[in-house]
């Protein structure tokens, strides 16, 4: 049995390693923080306070499972610690988990009825639940509904107030006299006269009424339908001086995209030819103006210097849609200049919580937010590089014994599912011990260094690149070399201190030389300026 001396110690000993974990947390450095609250926990775990910071630290580095298990363990030492409930509320709000955030906040209502701050984030989870149940209600089976791209015709998009296109006028009038001009052509000229006729006319009269782009508009043009170096390079300048790209090359640029990457397989092979070079670039999570210092470190996108970027091309950024736009125009210039893999943000789920969809409606309209949930689900999961080199965005399995052929086999076509392969490619993270764990995220797994040495004997390759997780110095290198994480957004959300990285491989040999860089200054928006109400309120 210790002494009341050596417990009184240890509590101060422990008290004093929570006061250096705060500090580190005020630093940003959150994976100390966690570090040093799980030394604080070893010495005095029945302190709820140290599980409900450590469950904060966790949740800002996007660890949403591991906080919730903190959190539950802080409120079950003590029920009535009201931030306990509150720091798991708030790790189920950022997993989209609204119904069970809703309970937390009512009981953080409970014990702090006074609190206006609890009172305000329990308005906003119930105005969330809400609208989820409102959406629930009036949607549509997947089976039936008709891709939303099919109801778009970028050359008849216009300038029609309070519209994304606009259709030339036809009244009943205009209808009488086309048929009486059909009739007496059909009795003078015969039937099949008067319908080529008739169709011609009508197809001058759609081109002649086809609603061109407003004279006033100065921005970047695709002129001829093909879209060049020098369209997607003004685009660029028009972006970095936040100037939107006019919605008819938007649309165009998109659907273009959309017929490009439904023809590709789920799992993609690349080839790079003996003296030819090829870059894999992480998360970008809208940092525009972090890409364009990537390209002026590495050079624009060609068939000479093909990119990957390994998704995570939006959220939590402010400046998604100049991303994807630029990402996607470079795609139509030249499909083999540019790669795209999905990444778990290129999802509906997230696009919600985490400001894609709002600043797609605040830059464009509600039709793209539609159209670009459709198109991220023909993004391919996964690329071989020279038979030797499999990336990926998140990670590996939860079985032994997966083949690229089960990978090529995915339908993709879809909303990431929450288990099976799909899932475990986007959200799936590498471990430092061995076998199989839970995901720290609350979705996919973690795996360890056998699990990747496996996967990679069983399919005759040598390397395994992911990105997912932001690392200090923009990449890591784990699992004995076998594995390599990628992260390409620097500062990531203007808070983490991280540099970003991106990894240049050399045919034959095909060795990683990573190049990293530091963020660079952009205007003055804030990330997450889109996102939901009651998620900026947590950051």
């Amino acid at each position: 049995m210790p002494t009341m001396a050596a417990e009184n110690k240890n509590v101060s000993l422990a008290e004093s390693i929570k006061q250096q974990a705060n500090e580190a947390f005020k630093g940003n450095k959150f994976s100390q923080a966690i570090d040093l609250y799980t030394k604080a926990i070893e010495i005095n775990g029945e302190n709820a306070v140290y599980w409900a910071n450590r469950a904060f630290s966790h949740a800002k580095l996007e660890e949403y499972g591991s906080a919730i298990q903190d959190a539950s363990k802080a409120v079950e030492i003590d029920p009535k610690y009201s931030k306990g409930y509150y720091r798991r509320g708030a790790a189920y709000l950022a997993m989209g988990k609204f119904k069970e955030a809703l309970k937390d906040f009512q009981q953080v209502k409970r014990l702090c009825p006074n609190d206006p701050d609890a009172s305000k984030k329990l308005k906003e989870c119930e105005k969330a639940v809400m609208k989820l149940k409102f959406e629930e209600a009036i949607s549509v089976p997947t089976s039936k509904q008709r891709p939303v791209s099919e109801s778009i015709d970028f050359r008849t998009i216009g300038t029609g107030t309070g519209s994304s296109y606009h259709f030339p006028q036809v009244t009943a009038a205009s209808v009488a006299v086309a048929v009486t001009l059909l009739a007496i052509l059909m009795m003078v000229v015969g039937p099949i006269v008067a319908i080529v006729v008739a169709s011609a006319a009508l197809a001058m009269f759609l081109v002649v009424n086809k609603t061109e782009v407003e004279p006033q508009y100065t921005g970047a043009r695709i002129e001829g339908d093909v879209v060049t170096l020098d369209f997607v390079k003004t685009m660029m300048d028009d972006f970095k001086n936040q100037k939107m790209l006019h919605k008819r090359y938007a649309f165009e640029i998109v659907l273009r995209t959309r017929e490009i990457l439904m023809a590709l397989p789920s799992l993609v092979d690349i080839n790079v030819s003996n003296g030819k070079h090829f870059t894999v670039c992480g998360d970008v999570h809208g940092q525009f103006f972090d890409l364009l210092n990537i390209f002026e470190l590495n050079g624009l996108p060609s068939e000479e210097n093909p990119y990957l970027f390994n998704g995570d091309f939006v959220d939590r950024g402010s400046f998604s849609v100049e991303i994807i736009l630029t990402l996607f125009a470079f795609k139509c210039m030249s499909p083999s200049a540019i790669h795209l893999s999905r990444g778990n943000h290129e999802s509906k789920s997230m696009n919600k919580i985490y400001g894609f969809e709002g600043e797609v409606r605040s830059k464009l309209s509600d039709k793209f937010v539609e159209l670009f949930a459709e198109v991220f689900c023909y993004l391919p999961l996964a690329h071989v590089i020279n038979e030797k080199i499999f990336v990926v965005h998140g990670g590996l399995f939860s079985t032994d014994g997966v083949k690229l052929s089960d990978i090529r086999a995915i339908d993709r076509f879809c909303e990431p599912p929450e288990e099976g392969l799909m899932c475990e490619i986007l959200w799936s993270d590498p471990q430092p011990n061995p076998g199989r764990g839970p995901s720290k995220r609350g979705v996919g797994l973690s795996f360890g260094g056998d699990v990747t040495k496996r996967f990679l004997k069983d399919n005759n390759l040598e390397l395994v690149v992911r990105s997912h997780e932001v690392k200090d110095e923009g990449y890591e290198i784990e699992h004995d070399g076998k594995l390599i994480t990628v992260f390409s957004a620097p500062n990531y959300c203007d808070q983490m201190g991280n540099k970003g990285a991106f990894i240049r491989f050399e045919a034959p040999a095909m060795e990683p030389k990573i190049v990293t860089f530091s963020a660079v200054p952009h205007p003055d928006v804030k990330p997450m300026a889109y996102a939901s109400n009651f998620l900026r309120m947590f950051n």
